[in-house]
């Protein structure tokens, strides 16, 4: 009888071990494949970038030659797109995104908590505040020329930024209702049982514990305005006030392209975008993984 009992129990240490090889096995192999997928995505994004960088200081020979680094570094092709009106683009499209996205904050914020609180509009309201936003873009085109024509906003940037603003809030409606809903309700409770109004209550309570949320819809809402090409292109016909993506258009429709100037004036444009988003990524990675479960 000890005799079975001790080959079961050497059996059952025998199976212990070959398990856990297998486990250690099988984590070894996830993480091989986590670190290559990593690299491979790190790669995906960096290659056409450092490509970029190696263009934007290629002659037009060079690139020509479909070299892949200069031989001879040049350095005009910067100096032409400094004095170009790029940098005066990319300075309107950050006034233009960032204004927008503040203005859509103010306008989306009030809506979303009535309609996570108080179910405004029901389930309908619901259901259909992100069908203006999935319509293509080129419908609305010509009557909010008409509109702006008749407000005097045509060709400037305060009507570009209202534009923005007002076609980017079903969107932060519908992601700032997750954040909201996660709130706990106790505490909105507590501030009406002091005499609080609902606005006080939305400014002094909610607002503050959204700060996280608002920041990251606030970052993805602007990035969308600065890439926005269709409506800045058909709403600003000045150079003065064009924002950088139709700058770029605009090189690119020129009858000989000069790559290595498009190349810097691209990078240009792409360094405002990054920078946001590593001073903003801690406030961005907080507010997104707060609001992952609606």
């Amino acid at each position: 009888m000890s005799e079975a009992v001790q080959e079961a129990g050497l059996k059952g240490v025998l199976f212990s071990r070959s398990r856990r090889r297998r486990s250690a096995g099988a984590a070894r192999w996830q993480s091989w494949v986590g670190g290559g997928w990593v690299i491979l995505s790190v790669l995906v994004v960096l290659v056409p970038l450092l490509y970029l960088v190696s263009i934007s200081f290629m002659t037009q020979g060079q690139i020509a030659a479909g070299i892949l680094v200069p031989t001879e570094p040049a350095a005009g092709n910067w100096k032409r797109a400094l004095d170009s009106a790029v940098p005066r683009g990319v300075l309107n499209s950050l006034l233009a995104s960032v204004s927008g996205a503040l203005l859509t904050l103010a306008l989306a914020l009030p809506g979303a908590w009535a309609m996570a609180r108080f179910r405004t509009g029901g389930v309908l309201l619901s259901g259909l505040i992100l069908s203006p936003w999935l319509l293509p873009p080129i419908v609305a085109i010509i009557p909010l020329l008409t509109l702006l024509r008749v407000l005097g906003l045509t060709n400037s940037l305060p009507g570009l930024i209202l534009v923005y603003a007002l076609m980017n809030v079903p969107v932060a409606i519908w992601l700032l209702d997750g954040f909201i809903r996660r709130l706990p309700v106790e505490i909105e409770e507590a501030g009406r049982l002091d005499g609080a109004g609902e606005w006080q209550l939305l400014l002094r309570i909610v607002t503050p514990m959204l700060v996280p949320a608002l920041i990251a819809v606030g970052v993805i809402v602007a990035i969308l305005n600065y890439n926005e090409l269709l409506f800045a292109t058909f709403l600003t016909q000045s150079e003065d006030v064009q924002t950088v993506p139709v700058l770029l258009a605009g090189m690119l429709s020129e009858r000989v392209q000069d790559f290595g100037r498009i190349a810097a004036s691209s990078l240009l444009a792409v360094v405002p975008v990054f920078t946001i988003a590593v001073l903003l990524q801690r406030y961005l990675i907080e507010g997104l993984t707060s609001g992952a479960m609606k």
